[in-house]
């Protein structure tokens, strides 16, 4: 039976690709790693490492191992987590990640909903853009995250889940020279357009309605993951802002900004999912989480399909 701190040995040389660096990630003399990979090679006769070319390389059989053993040590970890929550009958703390639009429409309901039914858990919550909310869950950093998932890659290591789409819109300031008047897509681009960072689809239909020559990219005059900012420059600039109806309730409600009458504008959403790690169950706690999210998102978001 292979050991699974070998295994665990294996990967970390893997990614290192330098015995030293690898040995003292994993705690070990540089010799000891050493002969902990020899022997994980004999045990299997395979050379799982190239060595010769003055870095560590694995063999066509050495990356065929890796893949196998980095999943098996995710399981081991997995498992050992639940069966220490199990054991406790604890729920656990839990880390989860949202994009700049559930950070600031669906959050707001979520984090206080949590805090009230689970006062003794801890909870983590990170705001990002959803390439580094990916990275983060592949790394293992974070158990979940909330996102439009238009532009996540076909990756068979993650699974996503819809909650519902918000409906957006372009906004101006009250006193803008486009408020109340009847316009064009174009008109309302010349004046700068804000935005969080938007899915390619979105951009290239931005880019045919403002004019741009084909194969042009659709360049936003400001991009910002942080919403409040990008409120802050609608109300203080002719800037138009790009965001879904929810993020701007507030300013709407107050008069401080108006929502456009752009004539030739296509209907725009955000297409809002649930983003895991297809073959990890999450914490107990991650999972209350996730129940959450789904129903607090239906008093937020728009049904699918409107």
């Amino acid at each position: 039976m292979v050991d699974l701190k070998r295994l665990a040995h294996v990967v970390a040389l893997a990614d290192e690709c330098h015995f030293a660096r690898a040995a003292e990630r994993v705690h070990l003399s540089q010799p000891a790693f050493s002969r902990s990979i020899q022997a994980i090679e004999r045990e299997l006769a395979m050379r799982l490492f190239d060595r010769e070319s003055g870095t560590v390389q694995p063999t066509p059989a050495g990356a065929f191992l890796i893949a196998r053993a980095r999943r098996l040590l995710f399981d081991a970890r997995c498992l050992q987590r639940d069966a220490e929550l199990y054991r406790s009958s604890e729920l656990g703390d839990t880390a989860f990640g949202a994009g700049p639009l559930p950070a600031a429409t669906i959050m707001p309901l979520v984090l206080p909903a949590l805090r009230r039914q689970y006062p003794g858990v801890g909870l983590r919550l990170e705001v990002n853009n959803w390439q580094l909310l990916y990275q983060r869950l592949l790394a293992e950093d974070i158990e979940f995250f909330v996102a439009d998932t238009r532009d996540l890659p076909a990756d068979p290591d993650i699974a996503t889940a819809s909650i519902g789409r918000q409906n957006g819109n372009l906004f101006a300031r009250a006193g803008h020279p486009l408020a109340g008047t009847d316009c064009r897509f174009a008109q309302a681009w010349q004046h700068g357009l804000a935005a969080t960072r938007l899915p390619t689809v979105v951009k290239a239909s931005m880019a045919q309605l403002a004019g741009l020559p084909a194969g042009t990219p659709a360049a936003l005059a400001v991009e910002c993951d942080d919403l409040s900012l990008l409120r802050t420059l609608a109300l203080n600039t002719d800037s138009v802002l790009a965001v879904s109806d929810a993020a701007v309730q507030e300013e709407l409600r107050s008069g401080l900004l108006v929502q456009l009458n752009v004539a030739d504008l296509p209907p725009m959403f955000a297409e809002m999912g649930i983003v895991t790690l297809l073959n990890r169950t999450p914490s107990p706690m991650a999972q209350r989480a996730i129940a959450c999210v789904r129903e607090l998102a239906q008093q937020v978001n728009a049904p699918p399909g409107d």
